[in-house]
């Protein structure tokens, strides 16, 4: 799986949290028999942030993350 198929997976779970407009990932969205999928996509892009490929905060913007 690529960066950006990952991304595009992970735009799926992203959802309002409790706090007044902030934006989170959330897993729950997803089926169990999803569910391993969307977790090798958040190791895949969160091993792109911690090698530099991808800043965190480009990582949010196109996740969808403000």
């Amino acid at each position: 799986m690529t960066i950006d198929e990952a991304i595009n997976l992970l735009k799926k779970t992203v959802k309002y949290s409790a706090v007044k407009n902030q934006k989170h990932i959330d897993l729950t969205l997803v089926s169990a028999e999803e569910l391993p999928i969307y977790e090798k996509a958040l190791a895949i892009v969160t091993n792109e942030v911690q090698k530099g490929t991808i800043t965190d905060k480009d990582l949010k913007q196109r996740i969808g993350i403000p």
